[in-house]
């Protein structure tokens, strides 16, 4: 199934294309869609992601070992290379290049995005559409998150939209890469674990406490339906 992984990919550059045409001309309705986006990918990392590699590594311990060392890679990512910078607007504007060093790790970040597809396609069908939905649902935020780096340091719309085109493909890269890799299941499951940490600190660290900052049942029925959402796609799939 690894020869469908590119072409599914292409469905993450509509939902960053989506996430940036909101940062750009709408604003209504978006914490409404980080909440559902941070309920997919926390769900995803749990309800499979994490079962898969348990089953592929077959020892506990080394696999949230690696979920803990993906959670603690991207907190340093995140904390150094500026993914997702939360300076007040006039804050932000005196950090010189903050904004392109941003966007552009958002770019490497999008590309192992894509790499995960990839991957998860070769190893099964159910794994990989689940890695695809997740990544389509964050891939909303990145393209967000992508033109608001720019745009917060004082860079022009063609600039934000460059730099949304560079992000939004990178996936289409990274699934292609994947797909192309032969690794044993054994191998994979390591990969996935990390992955699983990775999943769960982009979601439950970043995505939902933005989504949930001010109280709102709407959004907390949208992430909850989410998980479950998530965990019946992951049943009926499994079975």
């Amino acid at each position: 199934m690894t020869w469908i992984a590119v072409p599914l990919a292409g469905l993450t550059v509509v939902s960053t294309f989506a996430g940036g045409t909101f940062a750009l001309r709408l604003r209504r309705g978006l914490q409404t869609a980080i909440a559902l986006s941070g309920g997919i990918v926390v769900a995803v990392a749990l309800f499979d992601l994490l079962p898969e590699a348990l089953e592929a590594v077959d020892d506990p311990h080394r696999v949230t070992a690696l979920a803990a060392a993906g959670f603690v890679l991207f907190l340093f990512a995140h904390r150094f290379l500026v993914l997702h910078h939360r300076d007040e607007a006039e804050q932000a504007q005196a950090h010189a290049q903050v904004g392109a060093l941003s966007a552009a790790a958002l770019g490497v970040h999008s590309f192992t995005d894509g790499l995960g597809i990839g991957l998860a396609f070769g190893l099964n069908t159910e794994t990989g559409i689940l890695v695809l939905l997740a990544v389509i649902s964050h891939d909303f935020a990145d393209g967000i998150n992508a033109v608001t780096f720019i745009l917060r340091q004082g860079g022009s719309r063609r600039l934000a939209l460059r730099w949304l085109v560079i992000v939004a493909v990178a996936p289409l890269f990274g699934a292609l890469t994947g797909s192309m890799l032969e690794i044993s299941e054994y191998t994979l499951g390591h990969v996935l674990a990390v992955y699983a940490g990775i999943f769960l600190y982009i979601g439950a660290t970043d995505l939902l406490p933005e989504a949930h900052e001010h109280s709102s049942l709407r959004r907390l029925a949208v992430t909850v339906a989410a998980f479950v959402g998530v965990f019946l796609v992951a049943t009926l799939l499994g079975g």
